[in-house]
C-alpha cells in the first residue's frame, strides 16, 4: 500500500475539502433552513387548510423555521414555540436583504422550498371566501364573559374563509353578521372559531380561541 509523503497528503486534503465545499455551495438556497416571523396572533392547523383543526396559537411576533410552502398553494409548514403545523403564507414574514417580506408575496424571489402534506386529507364543506383587502390596526377588545356566553348559547354555522380571520381582516359582504343584545359588535363562526366583528367596517375585532 502507497503511503502519501506529509506534503501530498496535505494537499490531497485541501483538494478534497476545496470539493466538498464546491458541492456544498452548488446545493439550492431553497433547501437551506429558512426562518419567518408571524405578523399576528395566528392559528398554526393540523393540515393545509381553514377547515384542519388548530393545533395551537403563535402569537405575534413569534420566531419561526419554515420547511415550505405547498405548491399551489398559500399554507406553509412550520416550527413556531414548539409546535409543529401549517401556517398561512399571508401572515408569515422574513428579511430580504435588510427588508421584511411577506412569504406570499415574495415566494418566488425567496426561492421558498415546495413541500407535500402527507396526511389524511380533510375536505372543506364549502368553497373558502376571500378575504377583503390587507389587514389593518384596530383597537384592541376586551369583550365581557356575557358576550362570549350568547355566542355559545347562540351558535352559527361554521363560514370558511381562505386563510385566516385575524383581527384586522375585513370580511366579504357576502358573510351574515349576527347582533348581540345590548352589545356594538355583532359575531360569525369563521373556520371554526367565532369572531367580533365592527358591523360599520365589517373587520374583525376579536377572535375567541
Amino acid at each position: 500500500m502507497k503511503t502519501l509523503s506529509p506534503t501530498l497528503f496535505k494537499a490531497a486534503s485541501l483538494r478534497a475539502a476545496l470539493a466538498a465545499g464546491a458541492m456544498l455551495a452548488a446545493i439550492p438556497a431553497a433547501y437551506a433552513e429558512m426562518s419567518a416571523t408571524t405578523l399576528t396572533d395566528l392559528n398554526v392547523r393540523a393540515g393545509p387548510g381553514p377547515q384542519y383543526p388548530a393545533v395551537g396559537v403563535a402569537t405575534r411576533g413569534s420566531a419561526a423555521v419554515l420547511d415550505g410552502c405547498m405548491e399551489g398553494s398559500n399554507w406553509c409548514r412550520i416550527d413556531v414555540n414548539g409546535l409543529r403545523g401549517w401556517a398561512y403564507a399571508r401572515y408569515l414574514a422574513t428579511d430580504m436583504g435588510g427588508t421584511t417580506a411577506i412569504i406570499q408575496e415574495r415566494r418566488t424571489e425567496l426561492s421558498v422550498p415546495t413541500v407535500a402534506y402527507e396526511g389524511e386529507t380533510v375536505v372543506a364543506p364549502s368553497e373558502p371566501l376571500e378575504l377583503v383587502g390587507p389587514v389593518e390596526e384596530v383597537e384592541a377588545v376586551t369583550p365581557p364573559p356575557t358576550v362570549r356566553t350568547y355566542i355559545t348559547e347562540n351558535p352559527v354555522d361554521t363560514v370558511y374563509v381562505e386563510g385566516e380571520a385575524v383581527v384586522g381582516a375585513t370580511l366579504p359582504n357576502t358573510v351574515a353578521v349576527q347582533p348581540i343584545p345590548d352589545y356594538e359588535y355583532q359575531y360569525v363562526t369563521i373556520n371554526g372559531q367565532p369572531v367580533l366583528v365592527d358591523p360599520g367596517t365589517r373587520r374583525v375585532v376579536y377572535v375567541y380561541r
